[in-house]
């Protein structure tokens, strides 16, 4: 997981978007814009942090900073 690839995909893409490419990459088909990643996994992981951030910034009325520190928080807990 590479935060600036989630950076960028919050402040280029739209819920929507990245919903259709949530669904391309599940299905093993090539995302409509360019998603950084080494694989299709990491393109995934990256994908899944954008749509959460973009969900709780809209939802808690919070900055992208607070909502990354938030995603990045909730991806600790559930590693250990």
């Amino acid at each position: 997981m590479k935060i600036p690839a989630i950076k960028k995909l919050v402040e280029t893409q739209s819920i929507e978007a990245l919903r259709e490419a949530e669904e391309q990459l599940i299905n093993e088909e090539t995302p409509s814009f360019e998603i950084e990643g080494a694989d299709e996994g990491e393109q995934l992981t990256h994908v899944f942090g954008a749509i959460w951030i973009l969900n709780h910034m809209g939802d808690h009325n919070v900055d992208f900073k607070t909502a990354l520190r938030e995603f990045t928080q909730k991806v600790r807990i559930s590693i250990n």
